[in-house]
């Protein structure tokens, strides 16, 4: 019996000499994506077919430098081999069984992160696996309420976070997240969540009471406009909630691994030391995994059958991330993104149309001078060859591959100052 194709798309998809589909001209596949795909995202006119490192080919064969690295996932760049070899090798061995029983790879890399973690802690601790950085959050968060209704009674189920960070598009991450604009489509929202100003340690003190279970901080929000958090504050936070008792949980979902030039963005900001740490993008290179670890003594506070998800750290995926972890720390990421990070800040700072340049490592904005429009600037810069993205109406994201060399850096900046110049 054959299946049904009435619009003839099978027939069409001819394959090349390694057997992969030949890409269709960009025209074809945007109508296909309007008749068949949800409209949920505004994309911008243009379709990636391949990618080697910082780099990127359209259906057109146009070249193009990524310094977004797919919103800071990418972090070893495109097509790493490594990572490559490690999917292709696994995927010829087992890809999935489910959580119902053990698997080799996931508590491997579980050990891997806890490593990681109790480097920067001090304290060791256990990883839940999932599939994006919203379900790490989503865990983080059923966590603190366990741990909190456990240890305070009932009323303690209510989390803190920040006005301008993001967490999630799921309901309960909706609700945690402090970008009202955002929520107005979804109402109502899981109730027990409240905002305050990001940075503001008198606003969380005063909003911190026996119901609080915890606070949810990014140490870079990124999707606010790469925001950082001020010397100190993550410090007194800590000090805050261990007086109030109630846990810190910190999103490192896309500053973790390396991204801030230390291994987490929570290391900048002195004896920070959070009960529970998110960590998704990075972590996979473009493969989907999320991760919330959390220091053993909180992490006890689940049961079986108190949470769970069928792909969650999977042969595959694991593989993945162990291939990641081992060229991360093989080539000291941290240190690349803290050095290539400072080449391009300042080489930012100098462009004309720039007015400030915030950020760690190489999670950068470009805070653009008054009356230009980030959109536009970021358009101009892809129809240039360069992708960034506008973080703000009046600011531009640029997350490369932390493997990124001066030379790219310096070919990306000569686009964005002319692209600057020409529209000054």
């Amino acid at each position: 019996m054959t299946t049904p194709d009435p619009h003839g798309v099978l027939a069409s998809r001819d394959r090349d000499s390694r057997g992969l589909l030949t890409p269709k001209p960009l025209e074809e596949l945007v109508a296909l994506d309007a008749e068949h795909v949800m409209q949920t995202y505004g994309r911008l006119p243009v379709a990636f077919v391949r990618g080697e490192g910082t780099r990127l080919w359209d259906t057109e064969g146009k070249e193009y430098l990524d310094f977004l690295s797919g919103l800071a996932v990418t972090s070893l760049g495109h097509a790493h081999p490594a990572v490559a070899d490690a999917l292709a090798a696994q995927a010829r061995t087992l890809l999935h069984t489910s959580n119902l029983y053990y698997n080799a790879l996931q508590p491997k890399l579980a050990e891997r992160l806890d490593l990681l973690l109790t480097s920067a802690t001090g304290t060791a601790g256990r990883t839940f696996f999932a599939n994006s950085g919203a379900e790490a959050n989503e865990c983080a968060i059923k966590l603190a309420r366990r741990h909190g209704q456990a240890n305070g009674g009932p009323e303690r189920f209510h989390v803190i976070s920040a006005l301008g960070s993001f967490h999630g598009r799921t309901l309960t991450t909706l609700a945690v997240t402090g970008q009202p604009q955002k929520q107005e489509t979804f109402q109502p929202l899981p109730t027990g969540f409240r905002q305050v100003a990001f940075a503001d340690l008198a606003a969380l003190r005063r909003a911190l009471d026996e119901r609080v279970c915890a606070v949810l901080l990014e140490p870079v929000q990124g999707e606010g406009g790469v925001n950082p958090a001020p010397p100190g504050y993550l410090a007194a936070v800590r000090e805050t909630c261990d007086e109030r008792e109630a846990l810190l949980l910190v999103d490192e979902v896309q500053t973790g691994l390396g991204r801030t030039g230390r291994w987490f963005g929570f290391e900048h900001g002195g004896d920070v030391r959070p009960d529970v740490v998110t960590v998704a993008k990075a972590l996979g290179n473009g493969v989907p995994i999320g991760a919330c670890w959390a220091r053993a003594e909180v992490a006890d506070a689940f049961r079986p059958g108190d949470h769970a998800t069928t792909y969650g750290g999977q042969p595959l995926a694991a593989a993945a991330a162990l291939a990641v972890l081992d060229v991360m720390e093989r080539e000291d990421v941290p240190r690349l993104a803290a050095q290539a990070g400072a080449r391009l800040a300042k080489a930012l700072t100098a462009l004309e149309g720039v007015a400030e340049v915030r950020g760690q490592g190489l999670l950068l904005a470009a805070q653009l001078a008054p009356g230009r429009d980030a959109g536009a600037v970021a358009n101009a810069c892809l129809e240039g060859g360069l992708i960034v993205n506008a973080v703000t109406p009046t600011a531009l994201r640029l997350a490369p591959s932390l493997l990124v060399t001066d030379a790219e850096i310096d070919a990306a900046v000569a686009i964005l100052e002319e692209v600057l110049l020409r529209d000054s």
